[in-house]
This record gives structure tokens, sequence and C-alpha cells, in this order.
């Protein structure tokens, strides 16, 4: 078991803001440590959610006495929306900052409010990233059970901790939030989502897998959504001479939770779910790298109607008037040699006026670093470096 504190690559901020994450990714350990001074108020503490409930005002009773852009940190901040009233008008009238974390913003934005209207940023925490954690597990354990920080640190208990976070913490949330009126035909949902995990979804067919309504489907990739726990990865549509796929993708946060949603825990992994699983950890190393980063670029993936594909394209500059827009193109393979018949779907694209390919790049699982004709190939762990050095976007 790994006792010690990971050091996060998320920057400490200067002015009130929101941290929103997932359930189990480490924002609470991660605002303990960097706040030490910070008066901490745990709403998952039932005397304090009690109480703020049904007297928001007695916040500044237990803020009272504290100075001027003094810290205060109030954890799962959803389970009380009207709560933010409250520390709107006490940032106005004390000028004291707040960490607001919470694991969704539904119930926030249900209950009509605003979000401090600019009074506090937001910010994102997932899962570690392999930067976070390198030389504590190989890319494979990550690929295969994700990097969920109970995890990391009880990599013998992987398979019962995801189990759990799936059997216990995701359906506690959903529970919690009251987001669907009957359980279990979300739960059949749940683990038809965990089975699309990376594909194009096909709304139509997961109703009629899951044995619901397709207007539920969309309800539910929402809550999946809302909750942080997954992302549509959307396709990118360039307006090229072929048709283009318009489907999103659906990616979990963590391949290890989309392989536990799926109840493949106890399983062994066949290719296909490798394979999705690298490109599942491609895509949280590419979210966290551009928050953190504050790049905010947009990311896609293309496909042709016959089926080539690109499996990420990052937008570094948006259309414009006058402009084509900036693109970088990535290929991911879970394979130990590079074959070059991968590179058509970049190549076919770049010589077309409408986009500009800025880069070309392959990511796979060998050893050896190849650049072919203005493409760049890299094994997996070099990417990451590269990718978090700034030399990909």
């Amino acid at each position: 078991m790994i006792q010690k504190n990971i050091k996060r690559l998320l920057p400490l901020k200067k002015y009130s803001f929101f941290l929103f994450g997932p359930r189990g990714v480490g924002k609470s350990t991660f605002l303990k440590d960097s706040f030490p001074n910070a008066l901490y108020i745990d709403l998952l503490d039932e005397k304090k959610f009690i109480e703020l409930s049904h007297h928001p005002d007695r916040l500044e009773a237990m803020a009272h006495g504290l100075a001027k852009e003094s810290w205060i940190i109030i954890d799962e901040i959803q389970k009380i929306p009207g709560l933010l009233d409250e520390v709107h008008r006490l940032i106005e009238t004390y000028s004291w900052q707040f960490v607001l974390c919470g694991s969704s913003a539904r119930k926030l934005r249900r209950g009509g409010t605003n979000l401090l209207a600019g009074r506090a940023i937001t910010c994102k925490m997932e899962s570690f990233s392999y930067q976070e954690i390198t030389g504590l597990i190989d890319l494979d354990f990550a690929m295969c059970w994700g990097s969920l920080p109970l995890v990391v640190k009880n990599q013998d208990l992987a398979k019962d901790i995801l189990n759990s976070y799936v059997n216990t913490y995701i359906k506690e949330e959903i529970n919690e939030e009251g987001a669907v009126r009957h359980l279990p035909p979300f739960l059949r949902f749940l683990e038809i989502a965990g089975m699309m995990n990376g594909q194009v979804l096909n709304k139509q067919n997961i109703a009629r897998e899951a044995s619901v309504p397709r207007s539920n489907v969309d309800v539910y990739f929402s809550i999946l959504e809302d909750s942080l726990l997954g992302h549509f990865l959307p396709a990118y549509r360039p307006n090229l001479k072929v048709r283009e796929q318009t489907h999103p993708k659906f990616f979990w946060f963590d391949p290890g939770v989309a392989r536990a949603a799926a109840g493949l825990v106890f399983d062994q992994p066949d290719k296909l779910w490798l394979g999705t699983a690298l490109e599942t950890l491609i895509y949280h190393e590419l979210r966290v790298y551009n928050h953190i980063a504050e790049k905010e670029r947009n990311l896609y993936y293309y496909r042709t109607a016959s089926g080539s594909e690109i499996d990420f394209v990052i937008e570094t500059r948006k259309r414009q008037f006058n402009t084509s827009p900036e693109i970088v193109c990535i290929e991911v393979k879970n394979a130990k040699k590079w074959d070059r018949r991968w590179e058509k779907t970049m190549r076919s694209i770049i010589d077309n006026p409408k986009v500009i390919v800025k880069k070309m790049i392959g990511v796979y699982r060998g050893e050896s670093i190849f650049h072919y004709d203005g493409m760049d190939i890299f094994p997996l762990e070099i990417f990451l470096q590269k990718l978090f050095s700034g030399e990909i976007f």
C-alpha cells in the first residue's frame, strides 16, 4: 500500500473557485493539503448539512472572526445549492475566498443558480494523470485498472475497489440526486454504457439492449456527464469531400471504472477492450493537460462513413472568416509495431484547403521513434512526456 500523498498537477488559484470532479479522485485530500489553514466545512457531516440546509445564514457565524481574504472550503456543495446565495453575500461583504467542491454541478444548475456570476472560476480534477504517478504504476496497469487514488495506492485490491466504486459510489450518487425514478433500468443501462466505452453511440440500439425508452437513454447519459463520470467526444466535421460521421463517442473518465461498469473486473480483457482502454487513457491525459495548461482547446475524433478514423483531433485554432482551422491529428494503436497503413486517414486530409493539419502523430506500444514524411510516431510513454512538456499542442 502506498501511504504518501501524491502531488497533483492542478495549479492553485488565488481567487475563489469551484472544484468539480468525480467522486474518489482526491479533491478533498488535495484541498486539505493545499489550504491547511482554511475553514473546512464538509456537507457529508450530517449535523452541518442539516444546520446549513435550514439556516444558510449560519455560515457567517461559522466563519466569524476570519481575516479578509481568508479561505473557506465547502465540500459537497451540490448538497445545498441554496448555500451559494450566502457564499455570494459573504464574498461581497468580507472578501473571503471560497473553494466550493463537488462531484456534480447538476443540482446547482437545476436549482437555478448562476454559479456566483463570475465571482468564482471553475476547476476540474480527475483521476491521477500518469505524470503524477510515474514510477508508482506502469502503463499496462493504468490501462487495465485506471488511476483512481484508491486503486493506485492499493493495487492488489484494484478489482474490489472498482467493483465497490460502481456498486456503491455511483449508485449512491444517482440515488442521492434523485435523478432517476427507478434504479434497475438505469443499472441495465450502466452495464451497456460500460461496454460502449469509446464507441460511436447509437442510442436507439442502447435503448433496445437496456429495455428502456429512447428518451431515457438521453437522460441517463446526461447524468453520467453531469456527474463527471464520462465525457462525450464529438465528431469533427471539417466538411471535406467525403461523408463524415456525426454521432459522438462516449468515454468514461477512467478505464478502470469503465471496466467495472461493464462488469468485467473479474474477466480477462480481450484485445479490443485493451485497445479502447488505451484510447480512454490517452483521452484522459489529453483532458488533464488541456485543463491544467489552460489550453482549453476543443477535442474531437474524425470518422468517415466508410469507417476510416482518426482517434483524436485537437483544434488548435478555430475557423475564422478568412482563416482555416488548424488541427493536430493523433492515431492510437495498442500494438508493438507501427503499421504505416494506419497513417492513411490523416494523410488523406492534409492537402485539403479547408483545414490546416499542423501535426500528425501516431502513438503505439513499441519502443522506437519514427519520422515519416511529416508524421511523428512515438511510444506511449514518450508521447505522454511530450504532451505535458507542451510539445504536442
